[in-house]
C-alpha cells in the first residue's frame, strides 16, 4: 500500500510539475512573439521610444546570440539552439522523475529553455514571414516576400535600459576621454528569461544543478564502467 502511495505522490509531482513548466514556457514565448511582432509592424529599424529616462523600447535586429553578440555562423547558431531546446527539453523530462530535486529548479530550466526557443521562432520564420523596408516604413506581416529564406530570420529585440552615461577621464590609461553608457546592450524578453533562469541556477539552485547533471550523466558513465567489466 505504501508503495502505491508513493508511486501516486510521484505521479501527482510530475504532473504538477509538467504543467508549471508547460505554462512558464508558454507564457515566456507568447509574450515574447507578441512584443516581438507588435515592435516589428509598428517601429522602424532604429527607432526609439522613450518611456522613462532609463528605459526606451528601441527596435534593432541581430543575427547572433543574446544580447546581440555575434559569435556563430548563422546557421549554426539557429541549428544549435534547435538542439539545444530538444536536448533541454528531454532533460527535464527525465529529471522530473527525481524528488530530490526542487521546483525553483525546473522553474529556472523552464526559463532557459523558453528563452532559446523564443529566439528560435525569429531565426526560423521572420525571415519568411516579414518585408524589411527602408526606415521610416515598417515591416508587414505575412507580404508577397520575406527579406530572407528560412532559418535566415534576424532576432528582434527591443529593451533598451540607459541607467547612465558618462566619459572617462582623460588621465584614466587606454580608456580617457571614451563616452560609457550602462546598459547599453538591447535585448528581448527571451533573453532575458535565459537570463534569469541562469542566475537562478547559479545563486540559488547550483546544488540541483549538480545533482541534475550526475542525474544525467554518471549513471551513463556507471553503465559504461559495468559493460567494460561484464566484458572483461
Amino acid at each position: 500500500m505504501t508503495k502505491v502511495n508513493d508511486n501516486n505522490r510521484q505521479a501527482g509531482r510530475m504532473l504538477n510539475l509538467g504543467w508549471l513548466v508547460g505554462i512558464i514556457i508558454a507564457l515566456v514565448i507568447v509574450a515574447d512573439q507578441w512584443l516581438k511582432i507588435w515592435v516589428k509592424t509598428n517601429f522602424y529599424l532604429g527607432e526609439d521610444l522613450p518611456l522613462t529616462s532609463w528605459f526606451h523600447l528601441k527596435f534593432i535586429e541581430n543575427n547572433g546570440f543574446a544580447f546581440g553578440i555575434e559569435w556563430f555562423n548563422k546557421y549554426v547558431l539557429t541549428f544549435g539552439r534547435i538542439l539545444a531546446v530538444v536536448f533541454f527539453c528531454w532533460a527535464m523530462r527525465r529529471l522530473m522523475c527525481d524528488r530530490s530535486l526542487r521546483t525553483g529548479f525546473f522553474v529556472a530550466f523552464a526559463l532557459i529553455i523558453a528563452g532559446a526557443a523564443g529566439n528560435i521562432f525569429d531565426c526560423v520564420f521572420y525571415g519568411e514571414i516579414f518585408n524589411n523596408p527602408y526606415p521610416p516604413a515598417v515591416a508587414e506581416l505575412f507580404p508577397h516576400q520575406g527579406y530572407a529564406g528560412w532559418f535566415e530570420g534576424r532576432v528582434v529585440d527591443m529593451l533598451y535600459f540607459p541607467l547612465f552615461e558618462f566619459t572617462w577621464p582623460e588621465w584614466i590609461p587606454v580608456i580617457g576621454g571614451r563616452h560609457f553608457e550602462f546598459f547599453q546592450y538591447i535585448f528581448n524578453i527571451a533573453d532575458s528569461a535565459i537570463t534569469i533562469g541562469v542566475i537562478l541556477l547559479l545563486i540559488f539552485y547550483s546544488h540541483d544543478a549538480s545533482m541534475a547533471f550526475n542525474l544525467l550523466f554518471a549513471e551513463k558513465e556507471s553503465d559504461k564502467g559495468k559493460s567494460v567489466e561484464s566484458a572483461r
